[in-house]
């Protein structure tokens, strides 16, 4: 009854975004590289964000510089979704917030060096989740496989973080997957939605990987940083400015050039991920083998993938 009360307000919180997205005119207007053909609400990922403060707010105030650090990369998003900021400015505040989320997960009592891959991981995977964010359904979808598999490990393997955490993110989830893992989304995660719902995960999987010693539960993300990783590397190899938007993911392929469904895409790495973390549950004892052995498997495909397809691609 708890989360049935949780879901209900955040769908409410939602519909009320909408209205006031609509008011503000905080659209996504499709350009020559959007997947997209149709004006569309933005920022309805902001709900990850309400979600994680429902948690705190009736959690005894728990991880509180946590939350002071979701709240500023929120921010920071939000406002970008609005009117476009200095990427000096957003620098200022993911690093800030990575700071705090450090401070929370206790990595400053540990060798500086700690610091220094933990800054790069993180950053790295922020990026990488909102570079990924292009197709209905993709984020919320991916989101939901990650968040179930935390769930899980909490409750049947070690227990890494207050459980109600991962419920309630999953609730706000559920209600962004709503209205966008459909054929014609109400709306978009928007910067704010991808990079919230990054935050949170790094946060969890930070205190998993912490908590346990164990590198391997990266493994939680494979799929995205397969693509992404191998995308970065692609576009290097033919000159291009990585720092600028593009089609060339594998999943944007497939919804471009090949005229895959939307959400088929996005159910295709919902799978492919929940076969990955399944399969890692079940030869824990091999952790780091069996990563290795799923991310060159990833590239394999990948590499496949771009040599049949990629001729597709039209500039843009």
């Amino acid at each position: 009854m708890y989360y049935l009360v949780i879901l209900v307000l955040l769908f409410l919180a939602e519909l009320f975004y909408f209205k006031l997205a609509d008011k503000c005119n905080i659209i996504d207007k499709p350009n020559e590289r959007s997947s997209h053909t149709k004006v569309t609400l933005r920022g309805g990922g902001i709900i990850f964000y309400f979600g994680a403060l429902v948690y705190f707010l009736t959690n005894h105030w728990e991880y509180p510089w946590f939350m002071v650090a979701l709240t500023l990369i929120t921010f920071i998003s939000f406002v970008d979704d609005i009117r476009s900021t200095s990427q000096g400015l957003r620098l200022v505040f993911h690093f800030s917030a990575m700071a705090l989320m450090f401070y929370q997960w206790g990595l400053f009592s540990l060798s500086w060096w700690w610091i220094i891959v933990a800054l790069v991981i993180c950053t790295g995977i922020i990026n990488a989740y909102n570079f990924m964010d292009g197709i209905n359904g993709i984020t919320g979808g991916y989101s939901l496989v990650v968040l179930v598999a935390l769930a899980y490990i909490n409750s049947e393997i070690t227990t890494f973080v207050e459980s109600a955490l991962i419920n309630t993110v999953l609730c706000s989830v559920l209600v962004f997957c709503f209205f966008n893992f459909r054929k014609k989304a109400k709306c978009f995660a928007g910067d704010v939605g991808s990079v919230s719902i990054a935050f949170i995960l790094l946060f969890l999987i930070g205190k998993l990987i912490l908590m346990t010693g164990d590198f391997s539960w990266i493994i939680l993300l494979s799929v995205y940083g397969v693509d992404s990783v191998l995308t970065i590397i692609h576009r290097l190899m033919l000159h291009e400015n990585i720092g600028l938007p593009h089609r060339k993911h594998m999943y944007q392929l497939m919804a471009n050039e090949l005229k895959m469904p939307h959400v088929v895409v996005a159910l295709t790495y919902m799978v492919a991920q929940a076969v990955i973390i399944m399969g890692y549950i079940s030869c824990q004892s091999y952790g780091y083998t069996f990563l290795l052995c799923m991310v060159l498997l990833l590239g394999i495909v990948y590499i496949c993938f771009m040599k049949k397809f990629f001729a597709l691609h039209q500039p843009v």
